[in-house]
């Protein structure tokens, strides 16, 4: 009986350890999804890096231009360009003290030097009853803010060569031309910024391209952002502004921007923009196509291959990457349940393994879901919608049917 007892002791010992381990092991996780890719960016228009490598092969700008714009001729255009000042969040507008600053009632044309006393660094614009404005000045002795004049419309600081605008971090970012008070809902004004086109293209072209890029890809940069701005322009008659200052538009830093070869490229191509049938084009530009530009649709948007886009010596970071997605963000961006299968049904056909992916297919343990490349690259924040998944990387012919299994 002895015996009996200590072997079942001895089986209830082992039975309840292989219970405690086998409640320490997890269940095998959903691998995460490795996606390579090509380019960065829509791909339509001009390849920057592709500029750059052009310049590099010794084209001009005139030759970059009618690779990436094909059919479209060359125009002129003047003017200024109203770009709204996304930063400045504020619900006025608040410059420092400058040398002929000046103040523009816009209602009644009237335009008022701003006293300059050694005392007063900063004034300001605020909303003011209906849709009017009150401004005021800071003294910096007293530390407090004093109602200069009211106004029953919208006004705007102008004069001065370069204007501070004071941000709510206490920030200053300087800018040419004039810096205009909007009238928006509730009791908020927006701050527009309103300059010449060349003069705002200086703080454009530097950010947009790399200041050290070869004269010939800077000119190609500096007239298709000013085809771009003219372009926004005559489509924005009835809005307070034309352009915004960030990548949704064109990314603008103002006067602090400004580079001495890019002033110089856009002083190259001065007024010079591309045209269609006598109209400024949509001339649109991305950092990368990856090797091929994509169709678009006007006639000028074309797909075809681009050996510039990863020319040696062009520095391009973005031809080839690979990123890697968790098992939770694929099946948030499809919404099928657990991923069994991921497969790309349909190629553009031009460049290194059939192209950009036109539509992709998932299967999943709730169904099956297609979404087209642009779909799935804003849903996983890609770079561009050439993809792959590994294990089937790009640099290999897949052909216009890849799958990965689970």
């Amino acid at each position: 009986m002895k015996k009996r007892a200590i072997a079942a002791v001895v089986l209830t010992s082992t039975l309840i350890s292989a219970t405690a381990e086998a409640r320490q092991i997890e269940p095998t996780a959903a691998p995460d999804t490795t996606i390579s890719g090509r380019g960065f960016g829509h791909g339509r228009g001009m390849s920057q890096y592709g500029a750059q490598g052009a310049a590099i092969a010794g084209k001009s700008v005139r030759q970059i231009l009618d690779f990436y714009y094909p059919g479209t001729s060359i125009g002129k255009a003047t003017g200024s360009i109203r770009v709204r000042i996304t930063a400045d969040t504020t619900d006025g507008i608040r410059v420092g003290t400058v040398n002929r600053l000046k103040l523009h009632d816009l209602k009644t044309a009237k335009v008022y030097t701003l006293p300059k006393a050694s005392t007063r660094n900063q004034w300001s614009i605020d909303p003011y009853g209906d849709h009017g404005t009150k401004v005021s000045s800071f003294d910096a002795k007293t530390r407090k803010w004093t109602l200069w004049k009211t106004f029953t419309g919208m006004t705007q600081f102008e004069g001065a060569a370069v204007t501070g605008l004071i941000l709510p971090s206490g920030a200053v970012r300087r800018y040419r031309g004039a810096l205009r008070a909007v009238d928006v809902s509730g009791a908020h004004l927006d701050t527009v910024n309103v300059v010449s086109l060349e003069y705002y293209l200086r703080g454009v072209v530097p950010r947009e391209a790399l200041s050290t890029w070869r004269p010939a890809a800077l000119q190609a940069q500096a007239v298709a952002a000013r085809t771009y701005s003219v372009f926004h322009r005559n489509r924005a008659t009835r809005r307070a502004y034309d352009l915004c200052d960030t990548i949704s538009c064109q990314v603008y830093g103002g006067y602090d921007s400004e580079k001495a070869s890019t002033n110089t490229a856009i002083a190259a191509t001065a007024g010079q923009i591309r045209q269609y049938k006598g109209k400024p084009i949509i001339a649109e530009f991305s950092s990368s196509n990856g090797g091929a530009t994509a169709t678009g649709s006007v006639p000028y948007q074309v797909m075809k291959a681009d050996g510039w886009d990863a020319y040696p010596g062009n520095g391009n970071p973005n031809v080839t990457w690979t990123v890697t997605r968790t098992a939770a963000e694929m099946q948030a961006a499809f919404d099928v349940g657990s991923i069994r299968s991921l497969r790309v049904l349909k190629r553009s056909g031009v460049g290194p393994s059939g192209g950009r992916a036109f539509t992709v297919e998932a299967v999943g343990s709730k169904g099956r879901r297609v979404l087209t490349g642009d779909q799935l690259r804003g849903r996983l924040h890609l770079r561009s919608s050439w993809i792959a998944f590994v294990p089937s990387p790009l640099d290999m012919p897949t052909g216009s049917d890849q799958t990965v299994g689970r």
